[in-house]
């Protein structure tokens, strides 16, 4: 009779391979089986001649005998006319052990890229792959590439206990495979075909292969910065952002992408002669789909292939740090996209995400919603944000639609979506999710940041967790955002209708450690470039732009700024191609980069525009109340008593004669005017700077009379 185990074999449905393939101690004889569906005839290769095996048919073959054969049995195989020799794969035991397996069930493996995916190995003196995934609801899983024709017969693995974990060494393979598995539902019989959720390289789109990578070789010459970062006050440091998409800042002529090497070369040079301190970059986990700008992710453990390997990116974030750069990553756990190949319904069932769609999917999006209760999907996703702190030195991770993971009846229709257990809208397992990443963050990765896109009223999303809090560093003020673009869209003639718009955000700009973003989702959609948002002719939009920067600097809180928008793009960013950079060789556009220039290297460099962003001593208004003439004065603190004023017109009317309340006497010089002529503004104001003469006004006890430029902004400071 024909072994069941030789039917399930050839049927692709074995899930104890290493049970019956391999090496073996049976009775009182050594047994060796090899399995090749592709295979003629087989030999046992040891000391002398090879030795036949058995055909049991249905390509296995065993060999039986007295003496001990190799711990790792060599095979000759004869396929077609041609004879290769291989080292049974299931002569190996598995190696990944009983704790990980716990610690991932449990939701507590957190390093689990060295476990699952594909790594490279010696075993028994052969070299090879250990491939590794989760798949509990398979009765089969195989490992396929062009090493085997894509046979999901030729390479079953062997699964751990319930743990839903299958793993197999494969000798013979290295970096460069291309591999996926290959999956059959246990109940179903269904056969999918998918790709390593933990690979850490793939094809360049379209195709959809993992790919094996080597053990990282890039030697890191970043230890001063990492030591640095790890002591480092952030809450009082400053933190200028440069929000750059990667594959569009710059490309080739013909349309090809910069890879990380020239990238480093030009990116950071400029970003620092800017004023940044970091670099945040949208998506650069794999992502299939261009025009998705790496928001619909499928390689959660990957940089994208599309500007060079994992370690060209290694040397790109080194080279940034090197050069005084930080370095954040876009991270998106809120969702992910529905391609049959990647992680949906990943073994036949919902598996990362929710089988009911009232839970599981976004409407809006077109994509998955994480299943966060599930204790292996919070590995999964755990283990991705320590992957890129860890195996990349990143400096912060900027977590995308987190308003979507808190409430569960985000973006959904009255019945489209499911209570929590208490009855409410709050997705509690999303909370617990968050609170333990970002309580991994800061415990793992000393000066790590977590910045939150949140863009609802939830209270405390930049407090400890131990507080209750969420447990991010920073939140997206999305209020100041949607109020300032809202002001500033407006004619300057009716903005006085609308000054609220400009002060309403310090009844709350301390609630949170908020970060000020102009940001890529304002410059897309229709919604039109800054520039283009601005009213009124060339000078107006120009003036009105260089006034928007300057009151972002000079507002608490930190500041982000999309690319492009530095130099005033005209219009709307587009992925498929660079940005604008003939534009610079106009004197508005130059102008409008200057200015940026010296606002973020006035907030990085000056204390009062950075040390207090997070605390009402760091902000006093002199006047907020000049609506009809749409002007506003303020302070900014830092410690020790040092100050700087900053008044801005918002109408293009000049106003000579302005008296403003100071607190102290003396000369106020001007640190910046945006309408100077260096910018292609007309060059009102007050020259080197005015003298505050002892004249109560404003509530202060001293007062300068200044001369405001049109649509300008000033920023002061008093001589010590």
């Amino acid at each position: 009779m024909t072994d069941p185990r030789i039917e399930a074999l050839r049927d692709g449905r074995l899930h104890d391979p290493n049970g019956y393939l391999g090496r073996h101690r049976e009775a009182r004889q050594w047994v060796v089986r090899h399995f090749d569906p592709h295979a003629r005839a087989a030999w046992l290769r040891g000391e002398g001649d090879p030795r036949p095996m058995r055909d049991l048919g249905d390509g296995v073959f065993e060999w039986r005998g007295d003496d001990p054969p190799r711990e790792a049995p060599a095979v000759e195989v004869l396929r077609g006319d041609t004879r290769t020799q291989v080292v049974s794969p299931w002569s190996f035991a598995p190696e990944i052990g009983s704790q990980d397996c716990h610690l991932f069930n449990e939701g507590r493996l957190t390093q689990a890229w060295r476990v699952l995916g594909a790594h490279c190995r010696t075993r028994g003196g052969a070299s090879g792959v250990r491939f590794a995934c989760w798949a509990p609801n398979a009765e089969r899983v195989s490992v396929v590439g062009d090493f085997n024709g894509w046979d999901g017969r030729c390479h079953p693995m062997q699964v751990h206990g319930g743990s839903g974990l299958w793993e197999l060494f494969v000798p013979g393979l290295g970096p460069g495979t291309l591999y996926k598995f290959e999956i059959r539902h246990r109940d179903s019989g269904a056969v999918l075909l998918k790709t390593d959720p933990y690979g850490q390289a793939f094809e360049l789109r379209p195709g959809t292969a993992a790919r094996v990578t080597a053990p990282p070789a890039h030697a890191w010459g970043d230890a001063a910065w990492m030591q640095g970062r790890a002591t480092r006050d952030w809450l009082r440091a400053p933190l200028n952002i440069y929000e750059v998409h990667a594959g569009s800042w710059k490309r080739h002529p013909g349309g090809r992408f910069w890879n990380w090497g020239e990238l480093a070369e030009d990116l950071v040079a400029y970003a620092l002669d800017m004023g940044f301190t970091h670099l945040e970059l949208l998506p650069v986990t794999e992502h299939p789909l261009d025009e998705s700008w790496g928001y619909q992710c499928t390689g959660y453990f990957a940089p994208t292939g599309r500007h060079g390997s994992p370690d060209d990116f290694r040397a790109f974030v080194d080279r940034c740090h090197q050069a005084g750069l930080g370095v954040i990553l876009d991270w998106v756990p809120a969702h992910f996209p529905q391609d049959d190949w990647a992680l949906a319904r990943f073994d036949g069932t919902a598996l990362y995400e929710h089988q009911d769609p009232r839970l599981g999917l976004h409407a809006d999006w077109g994509t998955h919603v994480f299943n966060f209760g599930r204790n292996e999907v919070r590995s999964f996703l755990l283990s991705s944000a320590a992957f890129w702190l860890s195996e990349f030195h990143v400096d912060g991770l900027r977590v995308d639609a987190v308003a979507s993971m808190l409430y569960l009846d985000y973006s959904r229709r009255e019945g489209a979506w499911l209570p929590n257990r208490h009855g409410g809208r709050e997705n509690l397992e999303a909370i617990d999710f968050l609170r333990e990443l970002n309580t991994l963050v800061h415990r793992d990765f000393p000066g790590a940041l977590t910045l939150a896109e949140e863009s609802t009223a939830w209270p405390m999303v930049s407090r400890p967790a131990y507080l209750g809090g969420l447990g991010f560093s920073l939140k997206w003020n999305m209020g100041w955002m949607n109020d300032t673009l809202a002001y500033m869209s407006h004619d300057p003639v009716h903005r006085r209708f609308h000054h609220d718009r400009l002060t309403f955000g310090q009844l709350y700009a301390y609630s949170e450690n908020f970060l000020l973003p102009l940001s890529h989702d304002e410059v897309v959609h229709g919604k039109r470039s800054l520039l283009d948002k601005m009213p009124g002719d060339t000078w107006q939009k120009f003036a009105n732009l260089r006034l928007l920067l300057a009151l972002q600097a000079v507002s608490p809180g930190r500041k982000l700024l999309f690319m492009g928008g530095e130099f005033g793009q005209g219009r709307e960013w587009r992925a498929g191609g660079e940005l604008d950079w003939g534009l610079l060789g106009t004197d508005w556009h130059a102008g409008v980069q200057r200015c940026t220039r010296d606002l973020m290297r006035l907030v990085r460099d000056h204390p009062a525009l950075h040390e207090l962003d997070f605390e009402p001593a760091g902000f006093a208004w002199i006047d907020c109340h000049d609506a009809e003439q749409s002007v506003i004065a303020l302070l900014r603190r830092a410690r020790g008593g040092r100050f700087v004023l900053a008044v801005l017109n918002f109408t293009p009317v000049p106003r000579p004669g302005y008296r403003i309340g100071v607190p102290q006497g003396g000369f106020y010089g001007e640190l910046f005017n945006s309408d100077s002529r260096h910018y292609r503004g007309a060059d009102v104001g007050n020259a080197a700077g005015v003298h505050a003469e002892r004249l109560a006004w404003m509530g202060q006890p001293f007062s300068a009379v200044l001369t405001l430029p049109p649509l300008g902004a000033l920023i002061l400071e008093p001589s010590r």
